[in-house]
């Protein structure tokens, strides 16, 4: 009994406290990776080092020596096959409420306009068919995304929206980027989905509105030109068959702004 109380007494909090921040780093680290490819390369890993572990203890040299290699270029490896992984790990940490900008993208009043001009737009593209891809920026910046389309910096309107998706519209097969209350740019080409269980019926629009929603925040309408279906991604997921109130109810959720916010870019840009 004196001997457990005297661990207990050399367990500083120091020492608690250390073992809770490891603890929640790789609580985190699993919640990130989750559901993603880097989810089965960690196991193929794990596997690889419990190998190299049992030949080092059953004295198997060659096997030892071979994985032991294969180690040190792992290390090398690593950076290069988990970048997306990486990149969504410090993209988390910047979306953090210290760095966090969501409040500067929408004044609450602008948004109100917009949310209805979008709804608006989507009831005509689903009732004609014509098929789109509308991304809502948010705190990832889409920056690249937007120079490699052409530049439109326009109010968002329902005209507008229908027009640069109707059939002969020479922007009609990109992506729409919408940044605060503006239409950005318009053709603008997305990152596809690296998702293998994707179902194939899904076209090129859902793999690039998934795709972008994999490497930022950013939250994707997609008008199905075939069926008609309304679809949304964030985060890397896909929602199908969505009607105006919900698709409605899920933008507001997304991307509206606290009612008290202050929008410091509308205030710095009126100055």
């Amino acid at each position: 009994m004196t001997r457990i109380l005297q661990l207990i007494s050399a367990f500083s909090w120091r020492s608690i406290l250390d073992i809770m921040i490891v603890t929640f780093v790789f609580y985190k680290a699993i919640v990130l990776i989750r559901g993603t490819r880097a989810e089965q390369l960690v196991k193929g890993l794990a596997v690889l080092i419990m190998i190299t572990v049992i030949s080092r203890a059953l004295g198997l040299a060659a096997l030892e020596w071979l994985l032991t290699n294969l180690m040190t270029v792992g290390i090398v490896a690593i950076p290069v096959v988990f970048q997306p992984e990486l990149r969504r790990v410090l993209e988390t940490l910047g979306r953090g409420k210290i760095f966090t900008r969501s409040n500067q993208l929408y004044a609450e009043f602008d948004f109100e306009l917009m949310l209805e001009e979008i709804i608006k737009a989507i009831q005509v593209l689903v009732k004609k068919r014509i098929g789109a891809l509308i991304i809502l920026e948010r705190e990832t910046g889409l920056k690249e995304i937007i120079e490699t389309g052409i530049p439109i910096d326009g109010h968002v309107s329902a005209e507008l929206l229908i027009n640069i998706f109707m059939p002969r519209s020479p922007l009609h097969d990109g992506a729409l980027i919408i940044r605060g209350n503006r239409v950005a740019a318009a053709g603008c080409y997305l990152p596809l989905t690296e998702n293998p269980n994707l179902s194939k019926e899904l076209g090129t629009r859902h793999r690039a509105a998934l795709g972008v929603s994999e490497q930022s925040d950013a939250v994707s309408i997609i008008v199905s030109e075939e069926t008609g279906v309304v679809s949304l991604t964030n985060n890397g997921k896909l929602t199908r068959y969505l009607d105006d109130k919900t698709l409605r109810q899920m933008l507001i959720d997304l991307c509206k702004p606290p009612s008290s916010s202050f929008n410091f870019w509308q205030w710095r840009s009126n100055q």
